[in-house]
Parts: structure tokens; C-alpha cells; sequence
């Protein structure tokens, strides 16, 4: 704490009166002022950078490799290899171009901004979380739908930073070095393919807006986020560490990338190439041309250099999905109800059914989810306050419960 003026007291470091200092705060044995303070700071960040470490404590030598950050998304992700080393490489990548030792080096590595297109429940938004869980940094997830071009009703681009700082806890050197998860890309495609004669607001103006941020750039953002005006204090965030993982469902895109494939059959090989296509998972196939022919401009579609995608969850990935993760919906509710001191089972087929009406559903993973609440959700509320201790659930429950509930809302026509 800080002391009293008192002729007394001295840094015990440069050896200045407390009256010579803005400030002198008091240790168990001594004093230490601020400007000693500051200096110590420089001292400790120069240390780190002339070891390689990083300010969020992130050496070259402790920076998980690829083959690692797939094996720990392979605990928490149910198939998508492809994603995964696509993820894996450009992560670490990305954190080899911040601990790069040698700023003066004439090789400068470019920013390794992802961008992943797959269908809702497939998992896009659970592979940023986890690679950011696993390197211990800052990490938001952002709705693109929210934004809008400055000046218009919604939220500006600099709202995605403010809530970075906000999860970093206004710490700017670990902002700087955090991922950012925008959402929903795919809502702010332009709405035709050629450049809008009138202001598109929430689409290719925010799309603009990005540029600036994927790219690199020093940004003011205004601490609690809102409308800027000039009385404001800003905080200047440079965007250039920060990692941009773009995802989307892009709905529709596979008749864009089937009618440019089957543009490219002709002649002797058109059989040929036309067996050879997948015509189940048409996203294997795509480009950055089909991202400018749903809307997004070449602009952004250059900044954003890794394009991966995720293939669609069929019914036995629904399955390992339900069980095998280390944070799977069954062990979820197992752990819920294990705090209760209820042991909580399911029979195979109660599973198997749970799958089948995901599938009918439509809705990926996350359906996995609402059908399990909707099965639990009488005996979370009973059993806290009852006696039993455990709870199998069979088929014939699940399907009693399920009849009870509304769920079926959750049917997609």
C-alpha cells in the first residue's frame, strides 16, 4: 500500500524521498517508487523477449506441435481430421510468428487467419474453444449478425476487440495475443455477386470493416464497448498477433461448388471425373472462388488464407460424439447427477434411439443435447430432493419422456 508522506521514507531501490516520487509503495522490509516500478517492468519484457517467451508465457520449446494439438482436439472432437490438421498447423504457425526472435529478419511470416465451412452442429465452434483452452489465451467468440458499418444501428467491428479485452481482463499485451472466433460469417455475404450501387450495411460494409482487423492494424476500442465519440477514452489494441478464425454454414454453397465441377467436366473424362466426386460431402471440394460467388468480396478471402471445412456427422459419429469426448453430453449428466450422489446409466439402445431422432431433427450435434434435456429434465427435478440413489434409463423411458415433452417443436419440415 501506499504510504503517507514521510521524510523517512525512501526507495530503497534509486534511494528518492517520497517527495521526489508520484509514488512509494511499501513492502515488508521496504519502499519501492513507481518509477522504479515501471523500469522493472521493462526489464522483466526485455528478458522475455530476449528468451523467445512470449508475454503470455508461451516459449518456442513449450509450444505444443501439431501432431499435439490435433491428439488434444481428438479428445474433445469426434472425427473432422481434416479440420483438425488444417487447425493444428496454422495455430502453431501463427504462435512461431509471434515468438519469432529476430524482428529484423528479412523473412516476415504472414498471419495465418483460418476460415471454416461446415454445417450447424458440425463442430466449428467447439475446435476454436478447445485450441484456445489447450494455449491458455484469451478467446471470444463473436456473432457477425450483430455487426453493422459504423455510423448504423448494431454493433461496430471495434465490439469484437472490446470483448477480447474484456476476457483478458483489459490486459492489452495478452489481448494482442488472443483468437478471436467470428461466427456466422457466411451472414454477412453480400447480397449478389456484383459490388451493391447502395450502402449493404450489414453485409459487404462489415465486411470492409474487417479488413482493417484481419490484416493488422492498430485500433481504438472503447473499453465498455457502445458508439465512439470523442470524449471517450480509447484503448489502442494492435491486431496484428491476434488470430482470426472465421466459421459459417454457408447453406447452399454446394450447389455453387457442383455447378463449377460439373462446368470442369468435359470431353473424354467427364465420366471419369463424375465418379470420382463425392457428391455426399460436396464441401471437400471447395475454393476460395466459391466464397466470392456466395458473397464474400476477395478482399477478406485473401486475408483469410486457411480454408478448411467439415464434413457432415453421420449416424455413427453421432454416436461417439453422444459417449467418447472427455466433455460428452452422457458425462455431463453423469457428473450433474453424480453430485447429487446419484449414479446415473443408460442402455445402449437408449443411444442408438437418442441418435435417430438427432438425425430426424436435423440439427447436428446440438440436437444431441435438447433430446437428452428433454429426457432428464423430470428426474433433475425429482431426484435432488428424493432418496434413490441410482437411475437407468432405457429405451422405453426415453421414449416415454420424449412423447411427454415438447420437443418435437425441434422437427425441422
Amino acid at each position: 500500500m501506499a504510504k503517507k508522506a514521510n521524510s523517512s521514507n525512501h526507495c530503497s531501490f534509486c534511494g528518492r524521498s517520497e517527495q521526489e516520487v508520484n509514488l512509494l509503495i511499501s513492502g515488508v522490509t521496504g519502499y519501492i517508487c513507481d518509477m522504479c516500478t515501471e523500469q522493472a517492468h521493462e526489464i522483466v519484457n526485455d528478458s522475455f523477449k530476449s528468451s523467445g517467451k512470449s508475454d503470455v508465457g508461451i516459449t518456442l520449446s513449450t509450444l505444443p506441435k501439431p501432431t499435439q494439438i490435433k491428439d488434444f482436439l481428438d479428445q474433445y472432437i469426434i472425427k473432422q481430421d481434416s479440420a483438425k490438421k488444417f487447425l493444428s498447423v496454422a495455430v502453431y504457425n501463427h504462435y512461431k510468428r509471434i515468438l519469432q526472435k529476430n524482428a529484423k529478419d528479412e523473412v516476415e511470416i504472414e498471419k495465418s487467419n483460418i476460415i471454416m465451412v461446415g454445417a450447424t452442429g458440425t463442430g466449428k465452434t467447439l475446435l476454436a474453444r478447445t485450441i484456445a483452452k489447450m494455449l491458455q489465451v484469451p478467446f471470444t467468440i463473436v456473432d457477425a449478425t450483430v455487426l453493422t458499418e459504423a455510423g448504423y444501428v448494431g454493433e461496430d467491428i471495434e465490439s469484437i476487440l472490446t470483448r477480447l479485452l474484456q476476457v483478458a481482463d483489459y490486459d492489452v499485451n495478452a489481448a494482442e495475443r488472443g483468437i478471436v472466433f467470428i461466427d456466422e460469417i457466411d451472414k454477412i455475404a453480400r447480397k449478389s455477386d456484383n459490388p451493391s450501387i447502395t450502402r449493404d450495411v450489414s453485409g459487404e460494409g462489415v465486411q470492409q470493416g474487417l479488413l482493417k482487423l484481419l490484416e493488422g492494424s492498430i485500433v481504438n476500442v472503447p473499453p465498455q464497448g457502445g458508439r465512439k465519440h470523442p470524449e471517450q477514452r480509447m484503448i489502442a489494441v494492435n491486431t496484428k498477433n491476434i488470430l482470426f478464425i472465421c466459421g459459417g454454414a454457408f447453406d447452399g454453397i454446394e450447389k455453387k461448388i457442383a455447378h463449377r465441377l460439373n462446368s470442369h467436366v468435359v470431353g473424354f473424362a467427364a465420366s471419369q471425373e463424375k465418379a470420382i466426386i463425392d457428391r455426399d460431402n460436396m464441401l471437400k471440394y471447395i475454393t476460395p472462388l466459391d466464397l466470392k460467388s456466395f458473397g464474400l468480396i476477395p478482399e477478406i478471402i485473401g486475408r483469410l488464407p486457411v480454408l478448411t471445412y467439415l464434413e457432415p456427422l453421420d449416424r455413427d459419429s453421432l454416436l461417439r460424439i453422444l459417449v467418447e469426448p472427455k466433455n460428452s453430453i452422457i458425462k455431463q449428466y453423469q457428473k450433474l447427477f453424480s453430485m447429487d450422489g446419484v449414479t446415473l446409466t443408460f442402455d445402449q439402445s437408449t443411444y442408438e434411439f437418442i441418435v435417430d431422432k438427432a438425425i430426424e431433427f436435423k440439427l447436428g450435434a446440438r440436437g444431441l443435447r435438447s433430446i437428452v434435456e428433454a429426457i432428464m429434465i423430470d428426474a433433475m427435478f425429482s431426484l435432488p430432493s428424493g432418496d434413490k440413489k441410482k437411475l437407468h434409463v432405457t429405451r422405453k423411458y426415453a421414449v416415454e419422456q420424449l412423447e411427454n415433452s415438447d420437443i418435437h417443436h425441434l422437427r425441422v419440415a
